[in-house]
């Protein structure tokens, strides 16, 4: 199968750390694409740039979807989740959804660690969205920027490891996601050194798309996830609008 990686963030670093974690979870026959948004916000920090980073995932999967085969959000909001599994015919993960679905299977108390105290209140919102509220253990923000992931790597692991033992601790958590794409290959070296599960929402999803590849369960045809029929949508790419025709691919 053919997989498309989508980092809507400007930041090429972003998209680099989740094609290394999706190439280190992926089965040696799944072919990889990954994509970095073109406009929009260098990375997501707020709920405005997340709108505007919506429209990005939806112009790069429009653009990208008739030659692949399942679509992985490298994008820890995962942002135009549904938007796109109403336009496309294909399974359409997100990587913090992803952590959190297979975290369940894991702990019955799933502790969620981010960067910057304004995407806290963001990721209880998100947890609350995927129906795993009642699963959460707490949410750990780092005063760390997504930058420092690259610039500063040893200090910010260490940072890391501090705030996955605060989540054990503190609030009970028994396994931890690390939601951040900036995050994303970091759980694996840093697990020997943790108390509970690491999860990296990048490896997750990957092997929810394979799996769900591998069962070939069609697009619904009633309700909210319908096909969308007649719109007339402007100032977007031909391939998006055709998309809000029905014309959906593959």
């Amino acid at each position: 199968m053919k997989l498309l990686l989508i980092n809507p963030n400007r930041t090429q670093a972003v998209t680099d750390a989740v094609l290394a974690a999706a190439r280190a979870a992926a089965r040696p026959d799944t072919e990889l694409l990954a994509v970095t948004g073109r406009r929009g916000p260098a990375i997501i920090a707020s709920r405005a740039e997340n709108a505007i980073a919506q429209q990005e995932v939806l112009e790069l999967a429009a653009q990208h979807a008739g030659d692949v085969d399942a679509i992985v959000l490298g994008v820890s909001l995962d942002s135009a989740l549904w938007p796109c599994r109403e336009l496309l015919d294909m399974p359409v993960i997100g990587m913090t959804e992803a952590g959190l679905l297979v975290g369940a299977t894991l702990a019955s108390r799933i502790g969620v660690l981010t960067y910057g105290a304004r995407m806290a209140p963001l990721y209880r919102e998100l947890v609350e969205q995927h129906g795993m509220a009642a699963r959460l253990a707490g949410v750990e923000a780092l005063d760390v920027t997504p930058e420092q992931t690259f610039s500063a790597p040893d200090a910010v692991q260490a940072r890391v490891l501090e705030g996955v033992e605060r989540l054990v601790q503190r609030d009970g958590a028994e396994a931890v996601l690390l939601a951040g794409a900036a995050m994303a290959s970091m759980a694996a070296p840093l697990q020997p050194r943790a108390s509970v599960p690491l999860l990296d929402g990048v490896a997750c999803a990957v092997a929810l798309a394979e799996a769900r590849y591998q069962l070939s369960l069609p697009a619904a045809r009633a309700g909210s996830l319908a096909p969308i029929v007649g719109r007339d949508v402007t100032d977007v790419s031909a391939p998006l609008a055709a998309l809000f025709n029905g014309r959906r691919a593959p």
